[in-house]
């Protein structure tokens, strides 16, 4: 089972660098796969958009919250580190233009060494998507478009370039490099909540995060995306899934009915009580102690 640890951007530090450091190096040090950073481009006072995660339709986060961009924080990190993995959970895909995404996450890639995951998201407050130039309401046509505009790029080495004919993307000749590590390009994940992120994960994600769901909600989700997955012709096994769990709850056993749901990665968070920076490393060294990682 690979282990992730959240960034704990609800303590309004992580644009500091040496805080983000000491968090990452930790981590690594700990043995933990990978570190994942959270997105907004824009938080939107008095939202009309309900948060999907909360039964109050209200995030945990205060429409201040230092939310640094998490492509240059990993950026940053990954000339700090050797080898710990760079995740996102979930990058907004409606706030990027899928031509210059493929760029920044081909040179992040090809910089670190093949040490980057994305995970997408389609996004839930309008006002941000809008403030970018995204179509909230067609959003989920549009992001599937960009998924294959991003891997058309990574994978046109011929002379001629790279042609592209969609609904919302066309070019023609296009050269974008370098490429990422993998010949396989960039590994994108899809994140979500909803019947239509599953389905978008099983026809098109290297894997499945879902997000806020437990129980059967979490089973339906899953057999939605591994059905998705045989209709277009995926074999369901390649779509790996990814769960989530607290670093203080996190045990053998919470791993083990994990893994008999099928999940090789989890990202773990720290619990609301870690009120500062070293209260998390103390849960994530616990954690890492209580699994054998170190």
């Amino acid at each position: 089972m690979k282990l992730g640890v959240v960034v704990p951007v609800e303590l309004e530090q992580s644009g500091e660098p040496e805080w983000i450091l000491e968090f990452a190096r930790a981590a690594e040090k700990l043995g933990f796969d990978e570190i994942s950073a959270v997105e907004h481009s824009v938080v939107v006072a008095n939202t009309g958009s309900a948060y999907p995660y909360a039964p109050t339709g209200k995030s945990h986060l205060p429409d201040d919250c230092d939310l640094p961009d998490p492509l240059e924080l990993l950026s940053f990190v990954a000339g700090a580190t050797t080898d710990l993995g760079l995740a996102t959970g979930v990058l907004v895909l409606p706030n990027h233009h899928p031509v210059v995404l493929a760029k920044r996450l081909a040179t992040l890639d090809r910089l670190a060494r093949g040490r980057v995951r994305i995970c997408l998201g389609l996004g839930w407050m309008r006002e941000e998507i809008e403030a970018c130039g995204g179509d909230f309401d067609r959003r989920g046509k549009i992001a599937d478009e960009a998924i294959a505009v991003m891997r058309a790029l990574w994978a046109g080495t011929g002379p001629a370039g790279v042609d592209f004919d969609g609904e919302f993307f066309t070019f023609r000749g296009a050269h974008s490099w370098p490429k990422p590590h993998r010949e396989t390009g960039v590994p994108l994940y899809i994140g979500g909540h909803s019947a239509a992120a599953a389905r978008r994960a099983g026809r098109l994600g290297d894997g499945f995060q879902p997000l806020g769901l437990a129980g059967e909600d979490l089973d339906r989700a899953i057999g939605r995306m591994r059905r998705a997955a045989e209709a277009a012709g995926r074999d369901p096994g390649t779509v790996e899934l990814v769960l989530g769990a607290t670093l203080p709850r996190l045990d053998e056993a919470r791993m083990d009915r994990a893994r008999k749901l099928g999940a090789g990665r989890m990202v773990l968070s720290a619990s609301p009580k870690a009120g500062s920076l070293s209260q998390v490393l103390d849960e994530m060294a616990a954690c890492a102690e209580r699994l054998g990682r170190v």
